[in-house]
């Protein structure tokens, strides 16, 4: 009873704190789309160069997957999930303070070294301190809750920033994630055995996976020479990185520009769709490791998200009520991607799933990094010299060329996803 009891005290702690960094992540992701009009103003830049400030984060992020993947099977989440949240507070409050858009680029480019961490050390975090048969329910809630901080990036944000200015907003988040660096320097354990308890494994009666043997580079390179990873890599440049190149920066000017609405209606789009992603994540987590299955819910759901980008690339009006549907539905069902994260665990040694959980997430970042640039590039080809209050302003048909980019790269992440291995929930390379 008292291991239980410490099992479950351990086990809480590592996730509470770790989903806390993940929290981080996604309010500093997605922030910009909140205000975006505030930073052209406050930088005098264009569209192409308002996207390329965003994907500084993203730039930055990418890069560092695979080497985050490294840091965790070697070094630990703890020591890995510490430093990067002194980082990113670093970088949010010099971000919050900047004064020219280069300053603004190096705050961002440090928030995203920081953040970068987060994912991959909850990953590894829910592997140890979880059965096999709960990883994908326990990734589906590490990401409802994260999403929490892309909620908050969106209407209240843009509500935060009538009341106060986006620069203290930025400050107050680099100090919260200075006082998380503190709490998971002091209450983070790596694994059951690294606080003295039997693994989830030998709770169950079984061998304790073995620890990784030989150099790390040659954990890498058998990540990948690995093919079945390769599937989930590409579903994530394809269809992860459209919909949060979308969520992250252009979904509100899209709605205020090329339909009119208000900054709060907008927000509330953006914040609609954001919640149908956390929700959509644990309800199709658990329903996966309930069903023992992962491809067809994968191929399933991100076949319906495609489908959702459609009305975006026609220009369709809806009225109120659909336009709010429409958006949860889009949010709700790219949640398919999600399970690329358990795939990839369950088709590599245990001892190397920081590796490759961090190689397939590295595909979506390298499309955030250039689909976001991207937009603003065909939005400014199209710029008609429109400007209101030192904020471009482009055309319908514009937005309508550019979403379907988005929904192209959509298609091709649904393309990729027929070549996934099924692993029925089980890790496919141990007994």
């Amino acid at each position: 009873m008292k291991i239980e009891h410490a099992l479950r005290r351990h086990r809480w702690t590592a996730f509470t704190l770790v989903v806390l960094g993940f929290v981080l992540a996604f309010f500093h992701r997605v922030a910009p789309v909140a205000v975006a009009g505030e930073l052209q103003q406050a930088f005098h830049v264009s569209g192409a160069a308002l996207g390329g400030l965003a994907a500084t984060y993203f730039y930055i992020y990418a890069v560092m997957q695979l080497p985050t993947g490294v840091l965790v099977d070697t070094l630990g989440p703890r020591r890995i999930v510490a430093l990067g949240a002194v980082l990113a507070g670093i970088g949010s409050i010099a971000f919050g303070m900047a004064q020219t858009l280069g300053a603004a680029a190096a705050g961002r480019t440090l928030v995203g070294l920081g953040v970068s961490v987060m994912f991959v050390a909850m990953l590894k975090i829910n592997a140890a301190w979880f059965y096999d048969r709960q990883f994908a329910t326990a990734t589906g809630a590490g990401v409802l809750i994260g999403n929490l901080g892309a909620v908050m990036s969106a209407a209240p944000l843009a509500y935060l920033v009538t009341v106060t200015s986006w620069r203290n907003v930025f400050a107050a988040a680099g100090i919260f994630s200075l006082l998380l660096a503190i709490a998971t320097w002091q209450w983070m354990r790596d694994s059951p055995r690294a606080a003295g308890l039997p693994s989830m494994r030998e709770r169950d009666g079984l061998q304790a996976h073995p620890d990784r043997a030989g150099h790390w580079w040659h954990g890498m390179l058998q990540v990948l020479r690995n093919r079945d990873l390769w599937p989930g890599f590409l579903m994530m440049f394809g269809a992860a990185s459209s919909y949060i190149t979308f969520a992250g920066l252009w979904a509100v000017p899209y709605l205020m520009q090329a339909h009119g609405m208000s900054r709060g209606a907008a927000a509330g789009h953006a914040s609609v769709m954001l919640l149908g992603f956390a929700l959509g994540s644990i309800v199709l987590g658990y329903w996966s490791d309930r069903s023992g299955r992962r491809r067809p819910l994968l191929i399933g759901s991100l076949a319906l998200h495609v489908a959702c980008w459609v009305p975006f690339v026609t220009g369709a009006a809806l009225p109120p009520a659909a336009s709010y549907a429409l958006f949860a539905a889009l949010g709700a069902s790219v949640t398919g991607f999600t399970l690329a994260w358990s795939c990839a665990k369950e088709l590599s040694p245990p001892a190397l799933s920081g590796m490759s959980t961090s190689f397939v997430n590295t595909g979506q970042f390298i499309g955030i990094g250039i689909q976001q640039p991207l937009v603003g590039w065909l939005l400014d080809r199209g710029w008609r010299g429109e400007m209101v209050d030192g904020v471009r302003i482009y055309a319908r048909d514009d937005y309508q060329l550019a979403l379907g980019v988005l929904m192209a790269f959509a298609a091709a992440g649904l393309a990729s996803a027929f070549f996934m291995r099924e692993t029925y929930c089980r890790n496919v390379t141990v007994p």
